[in-house]
């Protein structure tokens, strides 16, 4: 049995990892060769706080079942409350864009036939009467079909420039390589158009409206609701309907995709009438609760997040049994591990490709991302576009043929430093677990690191802020859409002079006296501007990272953005106790019921609605209830469809104290364990399951569950 290099160091310690054989260092060889799902004992998960027995449950049986809503700087949870748009902004000089004029288009029409078929034909008579009607600030861009001829598309944007005016084109990517699509919107340039084209600027951009008044915030806030969708995902299909760059949508950080989510986006020069009218034609997104505001979001500007989580299908030996566990996660809380959202869902977990990168290994690291062949056009097109990393690596590599170290940096930032950071996390996590192994989960020993209480700034030996992981990780948000789990605890902004924190090594002294508790206890991850804890802990991070042939000190290259030593690092609370914290156990029979009212749900109750008894719905594979509509079809039915599908939450019921878990109840009925919490920004609602369970929040795992 090996036992790894911290262990071996003190042989009276029970190892906190152990397998058959070591794990082999983060070489190019791991990087290449790595095809395994990743587990939580690779990314150092390995402890709990409390020693009861843990239960059954599935995690995220339905999306429904993980509901998260931000909480925002002033501590307000937030909910999608109104889809109603305010009062419009009065334009400075009263006067509206470019219009058509309410002219007769129809022979225009019909010309137009010659080029396109009849959807696009349809699809263009359809715009022109909507800016016809003079609604033009809720006029949505229209896109044509795919066109794999370019001689054709030219025809297109021709015949658009001469016999509409009033409107402009440009090619958009099609769902294939090799075509494209048209897209066709009303031309809101008016005079500013040429200043336009002579900044070089795409017709498609994120400065918003050119005409807006001075006495007006220049932001739009609003709150976006999603199911099923990570937050870039909603923002880029708002984005494309509007005809704006993701850039031009700030928001605080990301939520999870599996899941049913309520937060702050804000967007730049946009007005809510045109946001507002979207909702008809989202599905599973929805706007609303519309301001105006003087700046716009980034990441970071949050203070946490509240979750309400119904764990389906829990079996144990008994009621007291969850009741224990319950109680104890609600008063001891858990190890404040980086969950394994944080290490990527590939077949190569980003701290890998982080520990290539910190060694200097960009060849290596470039070459994976197409697999040793030099087909680069070849493999540009089978790539997917969401591959932001891949595709921006092989688009440098294709101009700049053997400069690796700048097919790297082709990578949005925000996207390259979670590589390193999640190296940092790793790191971080064996720390973590070698800390409760050695020194339990009940006091304060000597050395352990924590934030400064009173007047002790003399002692103080390290000043970085609490959460804050890269003093130079500037706020922009990436231009495409990827998807980095929890993308806000690794770019965060810089954090205001307020919030920075002092950090010292407890002393004896400190002990005696009572100054603090297991509460107080941090841990680094590792960056210029940190200290180690003045125990045994510090040996677990310079071991791993020896082994893995990576100095904390000193850098062997040049590229400050992938050297250790270069960023600034952070300190993390080792235990974290979710706020606000309830829970109770409900029993249910059909599992494809809801168990818990979302915004929306809550939002539909106000609305009049005609039931329709023969509106069609279908079972998605996570059991789900899917509304057939059409995207073109009114809200309302939109609203009833999902108010149906959730109409039976409150069969939800308290579990009689009589009834059984564990065993088979002869009816089906089965049980649920709603649990409701707050947690501040960048920490996992995962890993508080898991200190419940006992069990791997493993996606994998629980589709075993399932």
């Amino acid at each position: 049995m090996w036992l790894n290099p911290v262990s071996s160091c003190f042989p009276n310690l029970k190892p906190y990892y152990c397998s058959a054989t070591p794990p082999p260092p983060l070489t190019t060889v791991t990087v290449l060769m790595a095809v395994k799902t990743t587990e939580e004992s690779d990314v150092g998960i390995s402890c709990y706080i409390s020693q009861l027995p843990g239960f059954r449950g599935i995690l995220k049986q339905r999306y429904s079942d993980f509901i998260v809503n931000e909480v925002d700087t002033e501590g307000n949870v937030v909910h999608l409350t109104n889809l109603e748009a305010p009062a419009e902004i009065v334009k400075e000089n009263g006067t509206k864009t470019q219009d058509a004029t309410s002219k007769d288009y129809t022979s225009e029409i019909e010309k137009f036939r010659s080029l396109a078929g009849p959807d696009d034909v349809e699809r263009l008579e359809a715009l022109i009467n909507q800016i016809n009607s003079g609604s033009e600030d809720s006029v949505m861009p229209i896109v044509l079909s795919p066109d794999y001829d370019k001689s054709h598309r030219t025809a297109v944007h021709n015949f658009v420039k001469e016999n509409f005016k009033f409107l402009v084109t440009d090619a958009v990517d099609g769902p294939d390589a090799s075509s494209k699509c048209i897209r066709v919107r009303l031309n809101t340039g008016g005079r500013n158009s040429k200043k336009r084209k002579e900044r070089g600027d795409k017709p498609f951009d994120s400065r918003g409206s050119d005409d807006w008044s001075e006495h007006v915030g220049k932001f739009l806030r609003f709150h976006l609701y999603k199911e099923n969708k990570d937050t870039q995902e909603a923002l880029g299909i708002i984005g494309k309907m509007l005809g704006i760059q993701p850039r031009a949508f700030g928001f605080a950080g990301t939520k999870d995709k599996r899941a049913v989510s309520s937060q702050r986006v804000t967007v730049f020069k946009q007005f809510a009438s045109r946001l507002a009218a979207l909702n008809d034609r989202l599905i599973g997104i929805k706007v609303g609760d519309f301001c105006y505001v003087k700046e716009g979001l980034s990441l970071g500007q949050l203070l946490g997040n509240r979750f309400t989580i119904t764990l389906r299908g829990v079996v144990a030996d008994s009621e007291e049994t969850i009741q224990a566990s319950a109680n104890a996660l609600g008063k001891q809380g858990f190890v404040n591990y980086f969950g394994l959202q944080r290490f990527g869902s590939g077949s190569v977990p980003t701290h890998l490709i982080g520990a290539s990168l910190l060694r200097g290994e960009w060849k290596t690291t470039a070459r994976e991302y197409y697999k040793e062949t030099n087909d680069i056009d070849g493999t540009l097109r089978k790539l997917p576009r969401h591959l932001v990393a891949e595709r921006a690596i092989l688009q440098c590599l294709k101009k700049c043929p053997g400069n690796y170290s700048q097919a790297l940096k082709a990578i949005p930032r925000t996207l390259r430093m979670m590589y390193v950071h999640s190296y940092q996390s790793y790191l971080w996590n064996h720390a973590a677990s070698m800390r409760v192994q050695k020194y339990g989960t009940d006091r304060v020993v000597v050395g352990d690191l924590v934030y400064c209480k009173g007047n002790e700034t003399e002692k103080v030996t390290g000043i970085v802020s609490s959460e804050c992981v890269d003093e130079n990780a500037n706020d922009e948000n990436c231009d495409d859409s990827f998807d980095p789990s929890h993308l806000d605890d690794i770019s965060q902004t810089n954090v205001p002079e307020a919030r920075v924190n002092l950090v010292k090594a407890v002393t004896a002294e400190d002990i005696d006296n009572g100054n603090y508790t297991i509460d107080d206890i941090v841990l680094p991850l590792p960056g210029s501007r940190i200290i180690f804890p003045e125990n045994d802990v510090a040996a677990v991070f310079h071991d791993l990272a020896m082994k893995d042939a990576i100095s904390l000190t000193e850098s062997v290259h040049n590229v400050k953005e992938f050297s250790i030593t270069s960023v600034t690092g952070s300190y993390r609370r080792v235990f974290q106790r979710p706020m606000d914290f309830e829970w109770e156990l409900l029993k249910y029979i059909d599992g494809n019921i809801p168990l818990v009212e979302t915004d929306l749900d809550k939002f539909a109750k106000t609305m009049p609605v005609n039931v329709d008894k023969e509106d069609p719905t279908s079972v998605n594979e996570d059991g789900s209830l899917h509304d057939s509509i059409k995207q073109s079809e009114c809200f309302a039915s939109d609203i009833e469809l999902q108010t149906r599908d959730n109409e039976v939450e409150h069969k939800g019921e308290k579990l009689p104290q009589s009834e059984s878990l564990g065993g088979t109840n002869p009816q089906g009925t089965q049980m649920a364990l709603k649990l409701s919490f707050t947690l501040p920004a960048s920490c996992y609602a995962t890993m508080a399951i898991r200190e419940l369970l006992k069990t791997s929040t493993s996606v994998a795992f629980h589709k075993t569950l399932n």
